[in-house]
């Protein structure tokens, strides 16, 4: 809960920032390039970590021991990643004249700052690592804050600073990238405030095989690591169509990622609590937690999409050039799918990782990356933004169909089950109704909806009763136990 209430703090910035700061104050070519630059390092990172993140997980119980300070587990966590940094940093110094090429006819400005590309990696790398580090120690709620309030704050000064003509766009470059700086060093300072971290190795309490498990493991889940950061993938391609488009894209990309925010803190809690069952071999237990995220998951992440996408047409009225980013309304749609497939279902990779069946996940990530690379090649020169949107969605269905089919068959393990096909059933039943509502306004309120007043109240009333008719649906389905004690709740309080 912690956790999640430092991440809605920081969607609430993010927000005020993205629809009325980012939007006056930069252009969009300014805004593709913080959004290039950042993904550029996201993926960089995931592979210079070596799959440390899953590793951190899946090998902390062997490790546990507060008085032993976990036998110097976290010094492991550091050596690692500072090897793939450094083989990453001499790929990327090797390859930089041909990157600055790619970019520099259609996208010159990211040509001139990819030189911030390797520094910014380091900073996004270590503070994943700490990040990790804490959650296992069940600390998710400093580094939530960290991540998503901290760096947001930064970035807002930041971004105040060059819009008012304070700072140049040189400095502007910089002071954005170095608050992911500042963010790792405050998650180093939290960890050293807990008490139990050790930055001596205990060799010793390593044996052979134990070091040989770990070093494969680690090593498959070096690919692992892009599969949470495919949708990087289409800033990426789309920064060669132009800095412009990219921009476009970042603005639907961040009301899209909205649905993602409840897993965010339910994720990383989840994680460490099925890697411990799968250890001790208790696949039912598992079995069950899967089920209970992607039950809950599903259900906050359709009604979240659902939301923003009867909103839609009033935001683009009210932000700064609006008209502009409004394009992007079937990216914002098309994600947003995107979004609730992959939070609802990403538990399922988990289990993945975490079981002895962990090798298949190279299989199942070469096919997410060729699938997300190749679709992304096709659709974004035939529908632009909105063919990358399309690309991401295809590209996780391709990815969890036969995912969930292995956990089924070779671990007993069930993602899915009859409740979700209900709640799926009455998001759909959502969108119909709302196309019925759009149809009959386009006929009889076209006159009156010109005005963003006009579609400020529209947009309020229809929020209103569509509110109404998913908590009665919610009500009706009795989706789990604790959806019904939270409904019984509300309606406890709204009749006091």
């Amino acid at each position: 809960m912690k956790g999640t209430l430092a991440t809605y703090l920081g969607a609430a910035i993010g927000a005020a920032t993205t629809f009325f700061v980012l939007t006056d104050l930069l252009s969009a070519e300014e805004i593709g390039l913080t959004r290039v630059l950042v993904d550029a390092a996201m993926l960089l990172a995931g592979v210079a970590q070596l799959g440390t993140n899953a590793s951190i997980v899946r090998f902390f119980p062997r490790f546990e021991s507060p008085e032993a300070h976990d036998h110097g587990f976290f010094g492991w966590t550091l050596l690692l990643p500072l090897m793939g940094l450094a083989t990453v940093g001499a790929l990327f110094l090797a390859l930089r004249p041909a990157i600055v090429g790619y970019y520099s006819t259609d996208a010159p400005l990211l040509a001139d700052y990819v030189w911030l590309l390797l520094p910014l990696t380091g900073c996004v790398l270590y503070t994943t690592v700490f990040e990790t580090n804490a959650s296992v120690l069940m600390r998710v709620a400093f580094p939530k804050f960290v991540r998503e309030v901290l760096i947001r704050l930064l970035n807002l000064g930041t971004y105040l600073l060059y819009g008012h003509r304070v700072i140049g766009i040189d400095m502007f470059a910089i002071l954005f990238c170095s608050s992911y700086a500042v963010a790792a060093v405050v998650d180093f300072v939290y960890l050293l405030t807990l008490r139990r971290i050790s930055f001596r190795p205990e060799a010793g309490f390593v044996d052979r095989r134990l070091l040989r498990e770990a070093a494969g493991y680690t090593l498959l889940m070096t690919a692992a690591a892009v599969a949470g950061n495919v949708k990087m993938f289409n800033s990426l391609l789309l920064a060669r169509e132009g800095l412009k488009l990219a921009g476009v894209y970042t603005i639907a990309c961040y009301i899209a990622n909205m649905v993602e925010i409840p897993y965010r803190s339910l994720g990383a809690i989840a994680g460490p609590v099925i890697a411990k069952e799968m250890a001790r071999g208790n696949s039912a237990e598992a079995s069950r937690i899967g089920q209970q995220v992607a039950l809950h998951q599903m259900l906050a992440a359709s009604i979240i999409l659902f939301f923003i996408w009867i909103n839609l047409p009033a935001l683009f009225a009210i932000i700064p050039n609006g008209e502009q980013y409004g394009a992007g309304d079937s990216v914002v749609l098309f994600l947003g799918m995107a979004n609730v497939l992959n939070s609802s279902l990403s538990i399922g990779t988990s289990i993945l990782n975490y079981s002895k069946r962990y090798a298949y996940s190279l299989l199942f990530i070469t096919l997410l990356t060729g699938a997300a690379i190749g679709l992304n090649v096709w659709l974004i020169p035939l529908m632009g933004a909105t063919g990358a949107a399309c690309a991401t969605l295809i590209a996780y269905a391709a990815y969890y169909v036969p995912l969930l089919a292995l956990l089924r068959h070779r671990l007993g393990i069930r993602i899915c089950c009859a409740k979700q096909l209900q709640t799926a059933a009455m998001a759909l039943g959502l969108f119909a109704a709302n196309a019925a509502w759009e149809w009959a306004a386009a006929q009889w309120l076209a006159g009156i909806r010109q005005s963003a007043a006009a579609m400020m109240a529209e947009s309020a009333a229809r929020t209103m009763i569509f509110a109404t008719a998913a908590f009665a649906g919610i009500r009706r389905l009795h989706i789990s136990p604790e959806v019904d004690r939270l409904t019984s709740k509300l309606l406890f309080m709204k009749r006091c």
